[in-house]
């Protein structure tokens, strides 16, 4: 994989790119970057030309103060990809925020999206309409990066021991995040204006995001492509019905739990989400 850097949507966007095939785009989570990647980048590249951004505020990517609703992300990966010369449809892989990235690219510009993969989520405006007291308990972290400076405040004075709590706890096979794995992604969040853009992701998801999800469910949008979603059997998921909550934003869903993986499913089970993706866009 090779690095480059694109001028996209009025910021300097990272990527990593390999192979030479059709066109298969990979987003990343928090507190992640595209580094999270590393372990399927390239066995996909061997048929795909793989694209690997870190998002508007991770990474090496630009940190600006604004455009953390997942529209305006959306379309920054959207000219990312016309950049490099891609006219056509392309795959999507997403996790965590990048799913939901992927899931918003995919409602605004349909033509762009060929297929769709979201690992360890199920859709925001579902998350916002089933919160109660277990989902609280689950996603605690949503409302406490929601808050403006207080998150900054108390994380800024240990960024490695709150990333790792997060590690820790969201993992099942915890081996994967070695010290060296975790430095890395401590790094990236020691960065000027990481952590607020990581949590500008999160304060972005009410009202923004929750205004434009609603506006499309009360319309009737739903994604048409094939959409595969996959979930750790111990992630955040928990006991919710993945797919039947799927079912009910797109026409044309599959997928299942992975076993022994909590939420860091292509880091803690590569070779099984490897072998779902390959199926499903070779599909």
């Amino acid at each position: 994989m090779k690095p480059g850097t694109a001028r996209v949507n009025g910021i300097r966007m990272h990527y990593a790119r390999g192979g030479d095939g059709p066109p298969l785009v990979l987003l990343h989570g928090w507190p992640q970057t595209s580094h999270c990647w590393r372990f399927l980048a390239g066995p996909l590249a061997e048929t795909y030309t793989v694209i690997a951004p870190d998002l508007r505020g991770y990474g090496h990517s630009d940190k600006p103060l604004d455009g953390y609703d997942k529209r305006t992300m959306a379309r920054d990966v959207a000219e990312l990809v016309v950049s490099l010369g891609f006219g056509g449809a392309v795959g999507v892989v997403g996790h965590d925020r990048g799913a939901r990235v992927g899931h918003r690219w995919a409602l605004d510009r349909p033509e762009q999206v060929g297929r769709l993969a979201v690992l360890d989520i199920v859709p925001t405006h579902a998350l916002w309409q089933r919160w109660d007291t277990r989902l609280a308990a689950s996603y605690w972290h949503w409302m406490f990066h929601l808050q403006p400076d207080l998150p900054e405040l108390l994380a800024g004075k240990d960024v490695a021991g709150y990333l790792r709590y997060f590690f820790e706890r969201w993992t099942y096979r915890r081996e994967v995040f070695d010290p060296a794995t975790i430095d890395t992604y401590v790094r990236a969040f020691s960065a000027p204006g990481a952590l607020r853009a990581g949590f500008d992701d999160y304060r972005a998801a009410f009202p923004a995001d929750d205004a434009h999800d609603s506006a499309d469910a009360e319309a009737g949008r739903r994604l048409t492509m094939p959409v595969l979603a996959l979930w750790g059997a111990q992630g955040l998921l928990g006991e919710l019905p993945a797919l039947e909550i799927w079912r009910g934003y797109a026409d044309d869903v599959r997928g299942r739990a992975v076993a022994e993986c909590g939420h860091f499913l292509p880091e803690e089970q590569p070779e099984v989400v490897l072998r779902e993706l390959l199926e499903f866009f070779a599909g």
